[in-house]
């Protein structure tokens, strides 16, 4: 079985998308944040071999990119065929203890970088630099979650 998983996991590129939603004044809020040199993104991460579930991955890659440790509830969402680089995305629903509306988080990735994370209305329209595959992510949050 190992052996299977394995070549499984190097024939695709498997992702982990941790979402966290919130009830905002107009509606259902995504978080998001501002990479300083890729854009707006979702929190989203490799699938390593070292994870137990698709779930603890999504909490590792959540506290990695985010410092979000307070996860009070975290339940498989669904794949998503991301169309992107052979990648295979797994979202998984987070519910988190209180966050505030805005907050930098210096993450280790690639050196070192600032995240600005922000919450996003999933009703209004993205108007802001980023990656067609993560536009497509939303959409399909969007889709699944509205």
């Amino acid at each position: 079985m190992e052996k299977f998983v394995d070549s499984w996991r190097s024939k695709r590129q498997v992702k982990v998308c941790p979402l966290v939603l919130r009830s905002g004044v107009n509606g259902l809020e995504i978080l998001l944040f501002k990479h300083p040199l890729a854009g707006v993104q979702l929190v989203k991460g490799t699938l390593e071999f070292s994870d137990c579930s698709i779930e603890s991955a999504a909490l590792r890659e959540l506290a990695e990119e985010s410092g979000i440790h307070d996860v009070r509830f975290a339940g498989y969402l669904g794949l998503w065929e991301s169309g992107y680089q052979n990648q295979l995305w797994h979202f998984v629903l987070c519910e988190c203890g209180f966050l505030p509306c805005h907050w930098i988080f210096h993450t280790l990735d690639d050196g070192g970088h600032d995240f600005e994370f922000f919450w996003h209305d999933l009703r209004e329209p993205v108007r802001f630099k980023c990656h067609d595959v993560f536009m497509r992510a939303i959409d399909y949050v969007k889709a699944v979650c509205l």
